[in-house]
């Protein structure tokens, strides 16, 4: 495994974070924690979840399945960098309260101490806001976040889902604030499919000293070989991949997309993964593996080097958006 510092931190990460979102709804409890060894046994030390994974009346079963991994011992906290994230309500589905979400600081206060005790573990590494809360300020959330600090409950802050000019304000308020670091990562959807992180987010980002993790590397299974799958083995595609497809340009796009790479030998999601870790600013993108081959795929990305050919065929059948303001104006 290779690591790296998580934005302008002295914190060391994996190129690869582990994404625990499957954990409950899809794979069960025994499985996620043979997958959890798994990834810690390669090299993989940046954990990722949620406060609200695990879905609907199970809120928060992700937290409890990672808390029960760690109480079996073993160093596993000790080796772990923990990031959770704060935002949604977490009351059960059609009974929830006021001040039971986003980033009020009663709500951070509530949720906070709820996923510890979930997660069985006094602190949290990296507590994350999991979308942009329009109606608390940041001198407000910076506060709260300030005390939690100084309690040891949490350590650093990221942010999920913010547009560039929120991880500015969020940062430049910190630093007007003294004495409070501000975000030092940002986790967004980006992936050779959907770049528009290009244009703002990520030069923000870079800005600000904060790491890029993005999240859906392989959009919703649409880079991971989904037209391949389904010649060779009659897998057909489902959700976002299948709704993508069924649009007839996006999916002559995928077509030159798999053939280029079946070209180079390599396999699409090795592939989309191994794109990610060439882009500036990207200290590692999210894998969300539902079995153990899955993270095995995932592992072997790490290692693949992109040709200067390659790199610039993906470039061709994916274009990004180009640089801000020049994408939008002369």
């Amino acid at each position: 495994m290779k690591y790296t510092q998580l934005g302008r931190t002295g914190l060391k990460v994996s190129r690869l974070v582990l994404g625990t979102m499957n954990f409950g709804p899809q794979t069960d409890e025994a499985d996620s924690h043979a997958i959890m060894d798994a990834a810690l046994d390669a090299g993989i030390n940046y954990f990722d979840t949620a406060n609200v994974y695990g879905w609907g009346e199970n809120k928060g079963r992700t937290e409890e399945i990672i808390g029960n991994w760690f109480a079996k011992g073993g160093e596993r906290r000790d080796k772990v960098v923990l990031a959770t994230k704060v935002y949604g309500n977490m009351a059960a589905d059609g009974d929830a309260w006021p001040n039971h979400d986003k980033l009020s600081a009663v709500n951070i206060r509530r949720a906070v101490d709820a996923s510890l005790k979930r997660l069985q573990t006094d602190y949290i590494d990296v507590y994350q806001f999991h979308h942009v809360d329009r109606r608390t300020p940041f001198e407000e959330i910076w506060q709260a976040i300030d005390v939690l600090v100084q309690q040891g409950k949490i350590l650093y802050v990221g942010s999920s889902n913010f547009p560039g000019y929120k991880i500015a304000q969020a940062n430049e308020i910190a630093a007007r604030r003294g004495g409070t670091i501000g975000l030092v990562s940002e986790q967004c959807l980006y992936n050779l499919a959907e770049r528009r992180a290009e244009m703002e987010v990520i030069p923000a980002a870079q800005e600000y000293g904060l790491g890029v993790i993005p999240w859906s590397p392989l959009h919703g299974g649409l880079l991971g070989g989904v037209i391949k799958k389904e010649v060779e083995g009659g897998r057909r595609a489902s959700g976002r991949a299948a709704d993508s497809l069924a649009n007839t340009a996006i999916r002559a796009q995928i077509q030159s997309y798999e053939d280029l790479l079946d070209k180079h030998g390599i396999e699409p999601g090795e592939a989309a993964l191994a794109w990610l870790l060439t882009r500036p600013g990207v200290t590692g993108p999210i894998v969300g593996p539902r079995t153990a081959e899955q993270l095995d795929s995932a592992l072997r990305a790490v290692e693949l080097e992109l040709s200067e050919d390659l790199l610039t065929g993906l470039d061709e059948i994916f274009p990004g958006p180009g640089p801000s303001p020049e994408a939008f104006a002369w």
